[in-house]
């Protein structure tokens, strides 16, 4: 599911901010961008992310801060000017010439305004960075629970549908014998061949009819998904693997059905269900 956090954390005169974003994903991701320095603790923030979800592409973005460049100051790298001195000394001395330097110029060096920081040690570290890595989950997972409840919402609207849907099948449904023995007799009078009500051919013919098509079976199955799809709903977990197949058993029943059933209202109410289910499995994709 779609959501983003922003965490920060404070250490000493440095400050620690980390964000993440997440988008669908059928499977787990996590994407994590950390100071060259700090490498080390990729592993520590992948564990820390996967205990908060299973499914989703997370980019995890982790930046540090010194006091001065909170301040919107820039850096300046007194390791890289001293180094820089030192070989213009020493090469001064050799040449015989003088040395002179002005600050403005040092600046214009590379690697001396705005350098990085001095490395940091990744196990001092890491309290901090945890602490911002947990606000920023926190906030993450609070989006993400608001999406969740509106996606929720959608999903027992069609459900509802689905289930009146249900309910006109399974009024339908008996009709379908009755409906077969009135066209088969019409077929027999059009062929010059009329039988009585109660030819035994002709009663027989009906009986294996109505056998074949009883979706009483079907309609009962699906009634049972519904109920585990709204207990689902309903659990808190992780659902959205289940539900997939959920939705897969659900298909099922209503292509049966529609198989079964040589009736065009029952036809129309499959196809209709099927189209409500078609939409839920699109949602069902961005859940967790």
């Amino acid at each position: 599911m779609t959501g983003f956090g922003r965490g920060e954390a404070r250490q000493g005169d440095r400050l620690w901010q980390v964000e993440c974003a997440s988008v669908n994903r059928k499977q787990l991701e996590v994407v994590v961008n950390l100071p060259r320095d700090l490498s080390t603790l990729e592993g520590e923030v992948r564990n820390r992310v996967s205990t908060a979800c299973s499914r989703g592409r997370v980019q995890v973005s982790i930046k540090r801060q010194e006091s001065e460049a909170a301040a919107g100051l820039p850096q300046i790298s007194e390791t890289a000017i001293e180094q820089y001195l030192a070989r213009l000394f020493s090469l001064a001395g050799r040449l015989g010439i003088s040395a002179e330097i002005s600050m403005s110029e040092l600046l214009r060096l590379p690697g001396v305004l705005g350098a990085e920081t001095e490395e940091t040690n990744p196990d001092e570290a890491w309290p901090a960075i945890r602490e911002a890595l947990d606000a920023a989950l926190s906030q993450w997972q609070q989006m993400r629970a608001t999406e969740g409840a509106h996606l929720r919402e959608e999903i027992e609207g069609r459900l509802a549908t689905i289930e009146a849907l249900l309910g006109r099948i399974a009024e339908k449904a008996p009709q379908v014998p009755e409906l077969q023995r009135a066209a088969l007799r019409q077929r027999l009078e059009q062929a010059g061949l009329p039988l009585p009500l109660d030819d035994e051919r002709l009663l027989k013919e009906i009986a294996l009819f109505a056998d074949r098509t009883d979706v009483s079976e079907e309609l009962a199955r699906a009634a049972s998904h519904l109920k585990q799809f709204r207990t689902y709903l309903a659990s808190g977990e992780p659902i959205g693997r289940s539900l997939d197949f959920l939705l897969q058993e659900f298909f099922r029943e209503f292509n049966t059905m529609g198989s079964k059933c040589n009736h065009a209202g029952i036809a129309h109410d499959v196809v209709s269900a099927k189209t409500e289910l078609e939409k839920i499995r699109e949602q069902v994709q961005n859940l967790e």
